[in-house]
């Protein structure tokens, strides 16, 4: 138990040497570091394949939409006859008719949950490819102007507006992702 003990000891001491020699390092470095910011969010929406990704999404909701309006206003106008048969059929009837009411109003909650995931997975699958196009800009990017680190927008609670690349990725992203760079490919000399 005491080997174990001096060994963590041993690898505390070893830590905090580290850490106060690369301490010692982070001012100057931290003090030529370039950090910039992109609101990834915003930026994948902003896209062209983006917004084409929107508008088969608004689609779909508006279908699902429509169909569970049309659900829900059917369930209304079944509970309004019951309510108004209430009077005239047997109590029976009516309970029957209200514990039917209900199983089909818990059929239409099923269904809004089913359509809501439906509708995520769908966003999900749309939005992947998009997402990974923009990472491989934003990695360009960060690679041609000397970026350290480029963080996504909503992590940080304050940052200058000349710090904020999201523009810039944007229209570099439906100009084809290029940065002008020839990507890390050399082309030899006969041009291939």
């Amino acid at each position: 138990m005491t080997v174990s003990l001096r060994t963590a000891a041993r690898a505390a001491l070893l830590s905090a040497c580290l850490l106060l020699g690369a301490g010692a390092r982070t001012p100057a470095g931290a003090a030529d570091a370039r950090i910039a910011v992109i609101d990834v969010q915003r930026a994948v929406m902003a896209t062209e394949d983006g917004i084409r990704a929107q508008a088969t999404l608004k689609k779909t909701f508006d279908r699902r939409q429509a169909d569970l309006d049309a659900k829900q206003n059917d369930l209304a106008k079944a509970k309004l006859d019951i309510e108004k048969q209430a009077r005239v059929v047997s109590r029976e009837a009516v309970q029957k008719r209200m514990e039917d009411w209900q199983r089909r109003m818990v059929e239409l909650q099923t269904v809004f949950v089913e359509y809501n995931k439906e509708l995520q997975q769908k966003q999900a699958e749309l939005t992947a490819p998009i997402v990974k196009k923009m990472m491989a800009v934003i990695a360009r990017v960060a690679k041609k102007s000397g970026f350290e680190v480029i963080i996504d927008r909503q992590a940080a609670p304050y940052v200058r507006a000349d710090l904020d690349l999201t523009e810039q990725v944007i229209q570099l992203y439906n100009a084809g992702g290029d940065t002008g760079d020839s990507g890390g490919e050399e082309k030899k000399p006969d041009g291939k």
